[in-house]
């Protein structure tokens, strides 16, 4: 009996997401002017937050610093585009590497420390990629690069940009979380000595993850100020960046697949309704937040997933034999 009612969810499952899927591949075809940049923001916010919700929600790493990726991705596309007259698609391919490289080297130092001292690291590493971008002649300093070949492309392409970003996200955090190695970041998420003893390689475990995470973001930074066509220190740095996606994730669910989905929806359509009330809109956003923290710790989703007892995206996986966390780290 239960297994007849698992076949016939996860039939369900899969019509809901087949909708969902062709509604987002058509949606150029039949939304409005006004709709398409929303969607848009709402996407590349809904990848944001992937990337986060992998590093707090399932490993237990709460980064205050990933903007500083997103500023590194904007700066590699405008830099390959304007700087050197080389095709878009060159510069998200160098704004995953520079991701890739400097999440290496910082690890070095932030993985020294951990909890609170591992967060305001992160923080410091993004001000001083602020600070040096501010002042580098390369990157016209606080003047800012526009990306001008941006302009010539139709906003569906952009939106299809930020389209395949979400989907990479979510698929790339679904699947990572089914592996075993997935069950060695919740592991080390829930308690890291026990995890250590158990097999689990914590260092090798948090770089891995943190490049994964890193790379990715600095990537849809990317698309991000392709949608934008501008960069400049404030904005490419900007630590509201990281406050939308704690938001994003907190008040959607953290450490779920779902979460982060829910929360890009309400962050986007809150932001948009909160627009013409700039000096307010961070105050509501936050009284929000600590409201929902207060009626569901776990976010919307969570509360969701309590209740009825499943989840949209479940990571759970059948292990064929018993096998040690140890082996999650070292293949």
């Amino acid at each position: 009996m239960k297994t007849l009612v698992d076949n016939k969810y996860t039939s369900i499952k899969g019509a809901i997401l087949i909708v969902i899927l062709a509604a987002l591949i058509t949606l150029p075809m039949w939304a409005d002017s006004g709709t398409m940049p929303v969607a848009t923001l709402i996407l590349l916010y809904m990848a944001f937050g992937q990337m986060w919700n992998l590093l707090a929600g399932y490993t237990g790493l709460t980064s205050l610093g990933q903007h500083g990726f997103i500023g590194l991705g904007g700066y590699a596309l405008a830099a390959v585009s304007e700087n050197f007259g080389l095709p878009l698609w060159v510069g998200f391919v160098v704004a995953g590497a520079i991701s890739f490289l400097f999440a290496l080297v910082i690890s070095v130092p932030i993985f020294k420390v951990k909890g609170v001292y591992f967060t305001i690291g992160t923080w410091i590493v993004a001000i001083c990629l602020f600070l040096f971008f501010s002042l580098w002649p390369f990157t016209n300093m606080g003047i800012g690069i526009p990306i001008r070949a941006t302009f010539r492309l139709e906003m569906s392409t952009i939106y299809y940009v930020a389209l395949a970003m979400a989907v990479l996200c979510v698929a790339t955090v679904f699947l990572l979380l089914r592996t075993r190695f997935g069950l060695a970041l919740m592991a080390m998420r829930d308690d890291d000595n026990a995890a250590e003893v158990r097999g689990v390689h914590l260092y090798k475990t948090k770089l891995k993850i943190f490049l994964i995470s890193s790379t990715i973001t600095g990537i849809t930074g990317a698309a991000l100020f392709m949608n934008l066509g501008f960069i400049l220190p404030e904005s490419g740095f900007n630590i509201n960046w990281t406050v939308a996606m704690v938001f994003i994730v907190i008040i959607g669910g953290i450490g779920t697949i779902e979460g982060p989905i829910i929360g890009a929806v309400i962050y986007v359509l809150l932001s948009q309704w909160l627009f013409d009330f700039p000096g307010f809109s961070m105050l509501i956003l936050g009284v929000i937040a600590i409201v929902v923290i207060m009626i569901a710790p776990k976010g919307i989703m969570g509360l969701v997933n309590k209740y009825v007892g499943r989840s949209f995206f479940s990571v759970r996986r059948k292990p064929k034999q018993p096998e040690l966390l140890s082996k999650n780290t070292d293949s």
